[in-house]
């Protein structure tokens, strides 16, 4: 259970990040355990990082702020291992170097920083820089995955959301693109109802068949059919 003033420090810092966010790092605590934070750092730009959104948790212990906190990353992201602590100088693995004064902000600041560098420590993985690119990418639909992530930070859910339907429209938005049949228009339509020609009709009325032109020449004579074939 934590103490009073680890409860009221967290309370303090938590407000304080709502009131002047700080860039690149979002944070919040579980609803149901103030000791337990959430963050999604955000990869900076010109970085293989750049792109990505890297979902992790803090585990303050109740003495915070007199002892560090545990720190772990979710978000698959080529520098650090999921699901492990994180070896840091503001954290559980070094409490000789820690700082009471020191911060959530800070913390995360110096994560941030810590992970755009190379440099080896605990729980540190090596990739590429194509990986590192690959797993930013896939990273914000990897996060929306779990249940936990898309009830502490719907922005990034909904942010999703509308990235998803840029690239794959819904058959709805589809659907409403304008087809050939509907773009055309009464002055086109009149071109298509072509009318038969007057002496095309005539031609059609005049054709006698082959067996009357037998039969009236036959009966009449060639100079007694003619007249009548031009009826």
């Amino acid at each position: 259970m934590a103490e009073k003033a680890c409860v009221k420090r967290l309370q303090k810092e938590y407000r304080a990040l709502c009131k002047e966010p700080v860039s690149h790092v979002v944070a919040r605590p579980s609803p149901n355990d103030i000791l337990e934070w959430h963050y999604v750092l955000e990869g900076s730009e010109g970085t293989p990082f750049s792109g990505g959104y890297y979902y992790g948790k803090i585990k303050f212990p109740p003495e915070y702020p007199f002892k560090p906190p545990g720190i772990s990353m979710v978000t698959p992201n080529g520098r650090f291992m999921t699901q492990k602590k994180i070896c840091l100088s503001m954290s559980d693995f070094h409490p000789e170097s820690w700082n009471p004064m020191w911060s959530v902000s800070s913390i995360l600041t110096g994560l941030l920083s810590f992970m755009m560098d190379n440099s080896p420590t605990t729980g540190s993985v090596t990739t590429t820089v194509a990986e590192k690119q690959k797993l930013a990418k896939a990273s914000l639909a990897f996060n929306c995955k779990n249940p936990t992530f898309r009830k502490l930070f719907p922005e990034y859910v909904e942010k999703y959301e509308e990235e998803k339907v840029m690239v794959h429209p819904t058959q709805e938005q589809v659907s409403t693109i304008p087809t050939q049949a509907e773009n055309s228009t009464p002055l086109l339509d009149g071109l298509n109802k072509v009318e038969p020609h007057k002496d095309v009709k005539n031609q059609q009325r005049k054709s006698c068949p082959t067996w009357l032109l037998l039969l009236l020449v036959s009966v009449f004579g060639v100079v007694m059919a003619l007249p009548l074939l031009q009826l």
